[in-house]
């Protein structure tokens, strides 16, 4: 028998909940559709115990570097049991009841599209107008000689671990690689790196990649770049990687951390006229990826970020109550949660050329220009670079590599989204002392 709902929403990562949420407030009567937990990859393998593992090793080396601060100890089994705490020890029950409680349907299984607003899942037909797509994103898994038959980790196993191995090799050298790398390194793990890229984080800035690897390095890190695995193979209970120079590297376990793709097979897209490809669901400035149909969040491929997801289940909720607007990625920021942290938004220097901007750059040392890293550390660290576009006098976008990066990049997300022109920038003042102020030495700059 066919039930019917003004809304059918497939997958509950953070995009889909906030979908739910929003279509639940507009007084819609909605479905929810989750194959695992509700929460998803964000909450339970990925966003949340990631960076809840890497607090305790960073709280660590910050006693190190800072004054008169005895170098304290971690106890791998208590970071583990609270790491459990924050991913609800892989139980969504709270979850499940909670939607309940607010009058949404829960059904659990793998939903898929059998026709124009028709969704079946777990014996059962959801009958609606609007569905919403939010399947995620699954780890990507190269096609490497032996991968298969010697075993790998994704971060699925790397962020859910027991016991810590004695050593690992991970394959891929982006947000993922170097934020578990920097991890298992800092709780005693021999950590190799391999990158077949030229340089890490080969999406950022070329500087953003030279400060990390450097960073890595000296905490003990065997980084290598351009280093392409051929084979996989075991061998005396290690996992033997086999470079293209027919160089080896072993470890314990490997990680496979070489990015994703989204989940689009089996959920009936074919049905309803979508056609997905390699990056994902096609969707419109409102998320419409068809008639009657929104894709939101890493399925779209349009940038693989929790908060990109969210944003666009706002865009989507707004357009389905008919006063929505248009998406807008031009500011989005960039975060990687290594020590210090990372963080991007807009273009990249090279992409601001590709798009014919008359680009001004500026890079400052945060130590020689502001207060703030002297008194948050000992030897103090902190580059930002700047882009901007000398004839329209605004900026394009930004790096960071320093502590905090995360919280303050975020000034300049919006002298990017809004336009602000640099000379209010240059106007601006910020509190002494901040890590902002070094967002005013950056303007001053420019060669703008």
């Amino acid at each position: 028998m066919a039930e019917r709902f003004d809304a059918v929403v497939i997958g509950t990562g953070p995009a889909g909940e906030v979908a739910v949420s929003r279509l639940a407030a507009q007084n819609l009567r909605v479905a929810l559709v989750e194959r695992e937990l509700i929460g998803g990859e964000c909450a339970y393998w990925a966003c949340i115990p990631s960076k809840t593992l890497l607090r305790p090793p960073e709280s660590r080396f910050e006693a190190r570097r800072t004054a008169g601060v005895d170098d304290p100890a971690t106890h791998w089994p208590q970071v583990a049991e609270y790491r459990d705490y924050m991913i609800r020890n892989l139980d969504d029950s709270g979850q499940v009841a909670g939607y309940e409680q607010q009058g949404v349907t829960v059904v659990k299984g793998n939903g898929r599209i059998t026709g124009p607003g028709v969704v079946d899942v777990a014996g059962r037909s959801l009958q609606t107008d609007r569905i919403i797509v939010a399947t995620g994103s699954d780890a990507a898994i190269p096609p490497i000689a032996g991968l298969e038959e010697a075993g790998y980790w994704t971060n699925r196993e790397a962020t859910t671990l027991q016991e810590l191995p004695e050593s690992i090799v991970i394959l891929g050298g982006g947000p993922v690689g170097v934020e578990l790398g920097q991890f298992f390194a800092r709780f005693g793990v021999t950590t190799t790196i391999l990158e077949a890229a030229d340089r890490l984080l080969s999406r950022e800035d070329p500087a953003v990649g030279e400060i990390i690897i450097n960073t890595l390095r000296e905490e003990g890190i065997d980084v290598r770049v351009s280093a392409r695995a051929e084979r996989v193979q075991t061998r005396d209970g290690r996992r033997v990687v086999t470079l293209e120079d027919g160089e080896e590297v072993s470890g314990q376990q490997l990680l496979v951390a070489t990015g994703r793709r989204p989940r689009v097979e089996g959920i009936g897209l074919e049905n309803v006229g979508i056609e997905a490809n390699s990056k994902g669901i096609e969707v419109d400035d409102r998320c419409r990826a068809g008639d009657g149909v929104w894709a939101i969040g890493d399925v779209t491929g349009v940038m693989p970020f929790t908060h990109v997801g969210m944003y666009q289940a706002r865009i989507a909720a707004a357009d389905i109550a008919g006063d929505g607007h248009s998406a807008d990625y031009t500011a989005i920021p960039r975060v990687v949660f290594s020590d210090p942290e990372i963080a991007a938004v807009g273009l990249t220097e090279r992409q601001a050329h590709d798009h014919g901007v008359d680009v001004a750059t500026a890079r400052v040392s945060l130590p020689d220009t502001i207060a703030r890293p002297w008194t948050y550390e000992k030897n103090p660290r902190g580059d930002l670079g700047l882009i901007a576009d000398r004839q329209r006098q605004v900026l394009v976008g930004a790096w960071a590599v320093a502590p905090l990066a995360g919280e303050w990049i975020h000034q300049t997300a919006l002298a990017v989204k809004a336009h602000i022109p640099l000379s209010v920038l240059r106007d601006t003042v910020a509190q002494f002392p901040t890590f902002s102020e070094a967002v005013l030495k950056g303007v001053e700059a420019l060669d703008a």
